[in-house]
């Protein structure tokens, strides 16, 4: 059974995301193109659960910036140790660079540790799954090629299904 679900702001993960911390997207001007710099500071970052049901182990999401035309999105996904993100894909390209710890990320059947200053490209609609070690846990920085959304290969995951870490 295949389950789509898409994101309030276009990113992994369920729906109601925003809704349960806040409008995370930094303002836009109007019409949908910013004319002028960004800047956010750690301190002024809204990150939020992806599960909330996970409560304080659900890996954190904090949406950048998000184009009002063509809805590409940056974020960043603080992920806790030990934990597993199931098979899923997006129907635009996305792309990860670890800023700190081990991601492990499969594709196609072939699985990469990519620790920190690592990054790797995934076409949009490629089914992946992404592990965290059982020591610790990462930070990514997600683009994505337009609007963000998370399409579950299996259905949505039950919490059992989200820890415990990487599954041979």
């Amino acid at each position: 059974m295949r389950s789509t679900v898409f994101l309030v702001l276009g990113f992994l993960t369920l729906g109601g995301l925003c809704l349960a911390y806040g409008d995370p997207a930094p303002p836009s001007a109007p019409g949908g193109a910013m004319d002028h710099a960004l800047n956010i500071k750690p301190e002024n970052m809204k990150w939020g659960p992806i599960f909330p049901e996970l409560k304080d182990k659900s890996p954190q999401i904090v949406i950048l910036h998000t184009d009002a035309k063509s809805g590409a999105t940056q974020l960043m996904i603080r992920v806790p140790a030990n934990f597993h993100v199931p098979m899923h894909w997006h129907t635009a390209n996305e792309t990860h660079t670890v800023l700190s710890g081990t991601l492990i990320m499969e594709c196609e059947g072939s699985r990469e540790a990519l620790g920190a200053g690592s990054f790797n490209y995934i076409p949009g609609k490629m089914h992946h799954q992404a592990w965290t070690t059982p020591d610790e846990g990462v930070l990514v920085f997600i683009t994505v090629d337009g609007p963000w959304d998370l399409n579950w290969v299996n259905g949505p995951p039950k919490p059992g299904d989200l820890a415990g870490g990487m599954k041979p």
